[in-house]
Order: structure tokens, then sequence, then C-alpha cells
């Protein structure tokens, strides 16, 4: 269930297994800069399905989805070209950026009737960034609850045995890359208005944002 690698060079074997079972519909594990995530495919509806039991939220719960580069985001969100600027100087980083999201994705994971949007991080990690190259499309995440520490009394901080004792029944693999720092909250920036909006701020930096 639980998978070492070395965050900065990650075993080709893990990451194969883990896409392998990302295709199969499976949920992975695995630590981002900011929290314990769990991953799916976002055009397998079983996988979303699973996100939401994991996650214990209703239809109406957005997930981000993630990617590696700006044309694998252009696949699921309609970026303008002052929104490409600006993702040029900010990522890989501390953000998550809400856009417009395509027909095609909006069909496939769409909240409600009237949800057009749609949250993308470019997550500054060398594991995450190589699962997503080789998986070949976004991968759609959601936080591990914090909650599941009120069962393991004096630690604040999420390991992988706690998330492989709670979640063991739903997740496929959960990898660990030994030592890992997160930064806090990302930087919420909301493109899908047609101008920049600031939702929240983060660990991400406003400077390159010009805010």
């Amino acid at each position: 269930m639980i998978e070492y690698v070395i965050a900065h060079d990650p075993d080709d074997r893990v990451i194969d297994r883990a896409v392998k079972l990302l295709r199969d519909g499976k949920l992975i594990c695995l630590p981002t800069d900011t929290n314990w995530i769990a991953l799916a495919d976002p055009y397998n509806k079983n996988a979303v399905e699973k996100l939401y039991k994991l996650k214990q939220e209703n239809f109406q719960k957005h997930f981000s989805l993630l990617v590696n580069d700006i044309s694998k985001a252009s696949d699921v969100a309609i970026i303008e070209d002052y929104a490409f600027k600006l993702l040029k100087r900010t990522t890989p980083g501390h953000y998550t950026f809400i856009f417009e999201a395509t027909k095609k994705i909006a069909k496939t994971l769409k909240a409600s009737k009237q949800d057009k949007e749609i949250g993308i991080r470019f997550v500054p990690s060398v594991l995450v960034s190589r699962i997503i190259e080789l998986f070949e499309a976004p991968l759609i995440s959601t936080n591990i609850p914090n909650k599941i520490l009120e069962s393991f009394e004096g630690s604040d901080q999420i390991f992988s045995y706690m998330v492989e004792d709670k979640f063991s029944h739903i997740l496929g693999m959960i990898i660990d890359p030994g030592e890992f720092e997160f930064v806090g909250e990302s930087t919420i920036v909301d493109f899908s208005k047609g101008g920049v909006e600031l939702v929240r701020e983060g660990a991400g930096s406003l400077a390159p944002l010009n805010l």
C-alpha cells in the first residue's frame, strides 16, 4: 500500500504502478506543497465518486485538477491571453487558478447545471509532475481531511501510516517521499470572470500577479 520514494528522483517503477492504478479507476495518495491529497482520473466516473466518498462531500463540492503544463491546462480550461501570460510567470507554484471549464471537462465533472468553473493547480513537485506526464492528462484531486488526526492523539501532522489506517479500503496506493514540508494554503486567483480576482491570499506570492 505505501511506496517510499525520493521526492526529487522518484522510482520509475513506482510511477508506472501509480499510473496503471489511476487508469484502472483507482485512487492514489501523496503529499504536495500544501497537504496530502488523493488523485483520480477525472474522466472515470467511478474514480471521481470514490473521491467524494473519501471526502464525504456531496456532488456540489468542487475539486481541483492538477496539470504539469499550460497545454494540459488548456484541455480543461478556457485560458485567455492575459491569463496565459500570468501563468507563465507563476507556474509551477503555490496557486490555485479558477477558469471557465471547457465543455469536455464540464460535462464530466460539473457539480450542478450552472457550474462552469474549474480549479487548476500546477504543483511544484517532481513526483506529481512525473505522474501527470506519464498519465498524459490532468488529474482530479482532493485534500485528505485533517479530521483523521482526531484518531491519533498527540499528532498535529498527517503521516502516510495514518492515511493507510483510515483509507486503505479506498486507496490503491500511498506514495511517501519521506521528508516534506507544507507551505500552507495556496493563493486562489479567479480568471473566470474576464479579469484577475484574488479570492484568497496564501503561500503564492502576489507580486507576479500585479495585484
